[in-house]
């Protein structure tokens, strides 16, 4: 993998496309060029499917991270979760009832970045501590109407 394929996977996630025409416009990168480098990174399992879903792991951003930020925060909770995702390798911020304000799902590309997120998330105002726990395996990660059965989902969502 080379600065093209990763100006290549930025875009294709900024622009939740994997169009050649719209990606050689955001990078510059020949349209040739675009075509041939995604059937590359389809080959070696980055990307995984047609939806241009990307595999973190064989990216290389295999290391994640849960923390649990307890904050004492002025505004709004949504204004606090914006700041926490400021954060570099932040994928995911949820707002939560209990003991911990927020939980924060960080994708790293090795376990040395947790001091640098950790610190990072210490000089936010209104973080007092936080408390992090490594995945050591995903079993399954999955979109959510893949969790429910059809007649579920019908029942539920579209009131039959």
């Amino acid at each position: 993998m080379d600065e093209r394929d990763v100006r290549l996977l930025k875009a294709i996630s900024e622009l939740e496309t994997g169009s050649p025409e719209r990606l050689h416009e955001a990078t510059g990168i020949p349209v040739s060029t675009i075509h041939y480098r995604l059937s590359n990174l389809r080959e070696e399992g980055i990307i995984t499917n047609d939806r241009y879903e990307i595999d973190l792991e064989e990216l290389g951003l295999g290391v994640t991270v849960l923390v649990e930020v307890h904050a004492d925060y002025q505004g709004s909770y949504e204004e606090f979760a914006d700041r926490l995702l400021t954060v570099e390798g932040v994928t995911n911020v949820y707002f939560t009832m209990g003991k911990t304000d927020f939980i924060v799902l960080a994708r790293l590309s090795a376990s040395e970045m947790v001091e640098r997120l950790i610190a990072e998330f210490e000089q936010i105002e209104g973080v007092d501590r936080t408390d992090s726990t490594f995945v050591i395996s995903a079993i399954e990660e999955r979109d959510a109407l893949q969790s429910y059965e059809l007649e579920t989902l019908l029942e539920e969502l579209a009131g039959e």
